[in-house]
């Protein structure tokens, strides 16, 4: 059985400034395996983050379920973990209180929680930091106290929603690859949406390609590239065919959306 399967999935709202109905993902279905890495690529205003919130049981689809292994999804649940663009770390809290935060909340043992974040803060390269607060630390830094946060309470289903995106190109780069790492170490099943095309085949066991709004499945490309995946692995023949086959697939979605209509991220 799939960790995740999303069966014929479909969004529709109201735009209630413009009393307006919008379709923002229509008929959408794929699925993951346990310990597969997914990433979803489409031109902006295609519905990825959408979908993510659906996954994650923060938005009711309006038709179509999704299953996490085979039990439908109605609400958020403790199996699930969401990693934001932004860190949104408290800033009254050292890297080691801010992960086990969500441990607490879940009301675990406080000695259970401080051992857990420990072996995380190790785990995502910040022993040094442990006891250093968000403001004294980079933003890559910063990501990697957001992630640890979000495995600290061991989902199996991990959410990434454009993490990577507010850092400098450099930083991004080297975080991709340090997300590989972990991801490597702890093997949970991970669905990430990103405007990176590079970043979607570097990470990815498969891309998902969305369309324009109304978001739906062009296709699902498998990534045929062997792991631990280095960084120059971006300028082998193989990883630079998968990256114009996605990018001539979205050029030609992005072509759709050049008219002045409104858009759900």
């Amino acid at each position: 059985m799939s960790k995740l399967n999303v069966r014929n999935v479909t969004v529709e709202y109201t735009m209630k400034r413009k009393q307006q109905r919008i379709l923002a993902v229509q008929g959408v279905s794929f699925s993951a395996q346990s310990g597969q890495f997914v990433t979803l690529v489409g031109p902006s205003g295609c519905g990825k983050t959408t979908l993510l919130n659906v996954i994650c049981g923060s938005l009711s689809a309006s038709s179509g379920d999704v299953w996490i292994n085979g039990d439908v999804v109605k609400a958020p649940g403790r199996n699930r973990s969401m990693v934001f663009q932004s860190p949104s770390l408290l800033p009254w809290r050292t890297v080691l209180h801010n992960i086990t935060y969500g441990l607490e909340l879940q009301g675990a043992n406080k000695k259970y929680a401080r051992s857990k974040a420990q072996n995380l803060v190790t785990l995502v390269g910040l022993e040094n930091f442990k006891e250093s607060y968000p403001h004294e630390l980079s933003g890559g830094m910063q990501q990697r106290v957001n992630l640890a946060r979000a495995l600290a309470t061991d989902p199996e289903l991990l959410l990434l929603d454009e993490p990577l995106a507010a850092l400098d190109p450099l930083t991004r780069e080297f975080m991709q690859f340090e997300l590989q790492r972990i991801w490597l170490e702890t093997r949970k099943t991970a669905l990430l949406v990103t405007h990176q095309i590079s970043e979607a085949i570097f990470l990815g066991d498969q891309v998902i390609v969305l369309s324009a709004r109304p978001g739906h499945v062009i296709e699902i490309i498998p990534v045929d590239l062997p792991r631990p995946r280095p960084l120059n692995i971006k300028v082998s023949p193989r990883f630079l065919e998968l990256e114009e086959h996605i990018w001539n697939l979205v050029q030609i979605e992005f072509a759709k959306t050049s008219s002045a209509q409104p858009l759900v991220q």
